[in-house]
């Protein structure tokens, strides 16, 4: 009955949103105006609302004149004195949580997130996706369930009380719509990622009708299938004998609970066996004949695994990226499910938006062009105003307008700021170094399971080796397990043909060339769990950072190397 209410809710809200998000496309100048004066006005009687004369600014132009374009090192004074308990310092209103970036890819922010910020998100994102959804994919119904990689996350309390901690979709933010994942509520009670992920497989596989694959990013999807993988026959023993093996380390308590939601059942244990032995190419699939879609992030850097999910577990099943979102609140909506690449429409109510050619991001405060200015095939930094007291804010995402859904920009997320490569100057994007690397293993013929990168600089600081006379890119590659690697991987040629400028530094010896190692198997899974150990970084959040910019992960990533390819 709870589920049936959640749906009958959202798909009601669904409805109502998707045609509100359409009238505010149409005149996206008056949206974004109304956006940036509602900001403006909740905040005008703080104390950072005073110093930048809130109160004076009649629109945008006002705007950027009184206000200058920011990153976060200007916040953080004011977030620490929030965090200590004073009030009306950048909002009005008092945050519910303070979130913290992963920090697995640089240093990690901490952003005051307010109750109106997750209604938005919920609002504006979540209902109006499953109409998306709904519209798109007309089976998924009322009596199927979704498999949902998620795991509570650790909270701390800051002085005045507020949590700390991450802010994306957890058990512990979700408990209303608990109902509707095909794990049962006690499953949450597990806080230790490995044996969670167990008994999320455990009981979506005893689920033969499931509807739904979803995680936040396609990485913890293709993961959680290598992990399917490592404990098939464990996972499939416990549903012939209806108990979750004693291997698993988990409270008792739990144990029991989840042991009375179980019985023998043969029958389906059979049927897994029989999908299995078929290979896993087209896995999901034959265990789940009516699986209609996953949904994760696939855009970026996960591209990668979502190419992966294609080509083998979930071969045949559409992958729907839903929402382009950040710690900082919700940037764009996906309304297109079965179209790929991936592209959102931008949320013109939910921030008030600025644009930064790309060409000019170096400047310290370049001219912005708004909304209703930017070029459809241009490629910019995008800048945020939203409703947790971050003005005119760089937060590092880099986006191509790609086209216009009535008036509002439809962009492609491109790349972080902060996850190139610049030993000379040469700011070699993660955009460019992933179709280098990607297109040089193909060529091979090899399966690439991961990889990432440094900077000389970084492995001169934790390698007994001497420097070499130019600086040159470290490059670490995991391949599928019994592959091996005859020949030089040509990643050096391929990006020199993708960037004229590194070609450049190339040829004048400027850059030395690339220096490719091949690390051990399941190096990136051991990657994924000293990061998530050593940063404030939870399972839910993780990104593989694909530029190490910590010294202590250079060093980790080093002692895993297997083969050097120089």
């Amino acid at each position: 009955m709870n589920r049936y209410i959640n749906m009958t809710v959202m798909s009601w809200m669904g409805w109502y949103k998707r045609r509100e998000l359409e009238e505010s496309t149409k005149d996206v100048t008056k949206t974004q105006h109304e956006t940036l004066m509602n900001r403006i006005k909740e905040n005008a009687d703080t104390e950072y609302g005073q110093r930048f004369l809130f109160k004076d600014i009649t629109g945008r132009e006002d705007f950027v004149k009184n206000h200058p374009l920011t990153r976060y090192p200007h916040y953080e004074p004011y977030i620490e004195r929030m965090m200590k308990g004073e009030e009306n310092v950048l909002t009005k209103d008092k945050p519910v949580i303070f979130a913290v970036t992963s920090g697995t890819s640089g240093k990690s922010s901490t952003i005051p997130m307010l109750s109106s910020q997750q209604k938005t998100f919920f609002l504006q994102g979540i209902c109006v996706i499953f109409k998306c959804m709904s519209d798109a994919f007309p089976g998924f119904g009322n009596n199927q369930k979704d498999m949902k990689f998620f795991y509570t996350p650790k909270l701390r309390t800051s002085e005045c009380g507020i949590p700390v901690g991450p802010n994306s979709s957890s058990p512990a933010n979700s408990k209303r719509i608990l109902s509707m994942y095909s794990t049962p509520e006690a499953g949450y009670e597990v806080l230790s990622e490995p044996e969670a992920l167990y008994i999320h497989l455990l009981f979506g596989l005893k689920d033969k009708n499931l509807g739904i694959i979803e995680a936040n990013f396609a990485s913890l999807v293709y993961s959680s299938f290598r992990a399917l993988d490592s404990n098939w026959d464990s996972l499939i023993s416990d549903i012939e004998s209806g108990s979750v093996s004693e291997n698993i380390q988990i409270d008792d308590s739990v144990r029991q609970k989840l042991n009375k939601l179980m019985s023998p059942d043969p029958k389906r244990a059979a049927e897994l066996r029989e999908a299995r032995a078929k290979g896993v190419t087209g896995l999901a699939p034959r265990i789940w004949p009516n699986l209609h879609f996953v949904m994760t992030a696939d855009s970026g850097t996960f591209e990668l695994y979502a190419n992966r999910l294609r080509e083998i577990y979930c071969k045949g099943i559409p992958i729907y990226s839903p929402l382009y979102a950040a710690s900082e609140g919700l940037l764009g909506i996906n309304i297109w499910p079965k179209e790929r690449p991936s592209r959102y429409l931008l949320a013109p109510k939910s921030m008030f938006f600025e644009f930064i050619p790309v060409q000019n991001c170096e400047e310290e405060q370049p001219k912005t062009l708004f909304l209703d200015e930017v070029e459809v095939d241009q490629v910019y930094e995008m800048v945020i105003t939203n409703a947790s007291g971050l003005y005119r804010y760089r937060f590092g995402d880099v986006v191509k307008v790609v086209g216009r859904h009535n008036t509002c920009p439809v962009v492609e997320f491109q790349y972080r700021q902060g996850q190139f490569l610049n030993v000379r100057g040469e700011k070699t994007s993660e955009n460019y170094f992933y179709q280098a690397v990607e297109s040089a293993v193909k060529k091979s013929g090899l399966n690439m399971v991961d990889y990432c990168c440094a900077e000389s600089l970084m492995v001169d600081q934790v390698s007994n080796d001497k420097p070499s006379a130019a600086p040159c890119y470290h490059v670490f590659i995991e391949l599928e397990k019994g592959e091996t690697v005859s020949s030089k991987l040509e990643i050096d040629e391929e990006l020199k043909a993708l960037s004229y400028v590194y070609a450049s530094f190339r040829r004048k010896g400027s850059i030395a060339p690339m220096k490719v190692y091949v690390v051990k198997p399941g190096t990136f899974t051991e990657l994924r769990s000293f990061m998530i150990d050593t940063t404030t970084g939870s399972p839910n959040q993780y990104k593989v950072p694909r530029v190490l910019k910590k010294p202590e992960a250079v060093k980790f990533i080093m002692e895993k190397i297997d083969v050097c390819l120089l």
